[in-house]
């Protein structure tokens, strides 16, 4: 009979030295947005803010009847749309933060990184604010359910739960970023907001993992079955709601056609995939992608298509 092996399980680091490491690196590399971005400077409407492939009409019958400018001009909108999203998550990461270093000794490393943090994100929701009215001139708020699924998550979250969904839509933001900011054919403005973003949220992403970790093997059977099912909705509303039925109008297109083409567009469902693609690997190694809550994810079109070849980077 043959024995199989468990899959190792990811390292631990302690607690304390991780996060003196990342409060060292804070320390050197931390940017204002408000100093190191112009914001005077007008968008380029003659580039793309998103790469074409990753707008979520990409190849579809909508896509070929919109001209070259409506294209340009969808873009802004879906970056201002997925940011708008990014800044939703961030305020309701903010307070579980602020929860997590509630209970515990601020002096810590591990604590004052939380604090740090925070700030971070205090300026970041400054910086998505800031530019989602610079691409698109208004705020793409979530829908109402939505908002208040987050306001519900945000008070019933324990510690894996807040750190994971930390984890998950920074990696998914992150993954979109990277992209963009070494890709010089888009917006300046873009590619400044994604450099910045990426340098710092590197750190909360080593942070939230680092947690995720080593939280999990701590809790039983029931919570980690509740977790895994309430992750798996916040995966699922996050993600369906990072392009806001309304960014169509910017072209005229009709928001609830032009939504349901996107829902089905296999590029657009690459694209999530691909830029799941880490996260869910994290995720499936420390055993938080198990059970009913699996087909949750698959459902937000983050498990790949039936079929569909591995994701890659297009």
């Amino acid at each position: 009979m043959t024995v199989q092996t468990p899959a190792p399980k990811p390292a631990i680091t302690d607690r304390e030295d991780i996060a003196k490491r990342l409060l060292r690196s804070s320390a050197k590399a931390s940017y204002d947005p408000l100093v190191e971005i112009d914001w005077d400077a007008p968008i380029d409407k003659e580039r793309y803010a998103l790469k074409p492939e990753r707008i979520s009409l990409y190849g579809t019958e909508l896509w070929d009847r919109l001209s070259e400018e409506q294209r340009k001009e969808l873009s802004r909108h879906e970056v201002a749309s997925i940011a708008s999203i990014g800044l939703w998550f961030e305020t309701i990461l903010m307070q579980m933060l602020v929860r997590h270093a509630y209970d515990r000794d601020p002096t810590t490393n591990h604590v004052q990184y939380a604090y740090t943090e925070i700030a971070d994100e205090c300026r970041h929701s400054v910086m998505f604010a800031k530019m989602t009215q610079k691409l698109a001139g208004r705020h793409y708020r979530p829908d109402f359910i939505t908002h208040n699924l987050g306001r519900l998550f945000k008070a019933i979250s324990n510690g894996p739960l807040t750190f994971a969904g930390a984890l998950y839509v920074e990696e998914i933001l992150d993954q979109l970023q990277r992209e963009a900011m070494v890709d010089d054919t888009l917006d300046p403005l873009v590619q400044a907001v994604s450099r910045i973003h990426v340098v710092e949220e590197a750190r909360h992403m080593r942070y939230a993992r680092e947690e995720l970790i080593r939280d999990w093997d701590h809790h039983g059977r029931v919570s980690k079955a509740y977790s895994r099912f309430v992750l798996g909705l916040v995966v699922y509303f996050a993600t369906t709601r990072l392009i806001s039925p309304e960014v169509y109008k910017s072209v005229g297109l009709d928001p609830r056609e032009a939504a349901k083409v996107a829902r089905r567009n296999h590029h657009h469902i690459d694209t999530k995939t691909w830029a799941a693609r880490k996260v869910v690997a994290t995720f499936d190694k420390a055993g938080l992608l198990a059970g009913p809550a699996k087909y949750v994810w698959r459902r937000a079109g983050l498990l790949g298509r039936p079929g569909a070849p591995a994701a890659v980077a297009r």
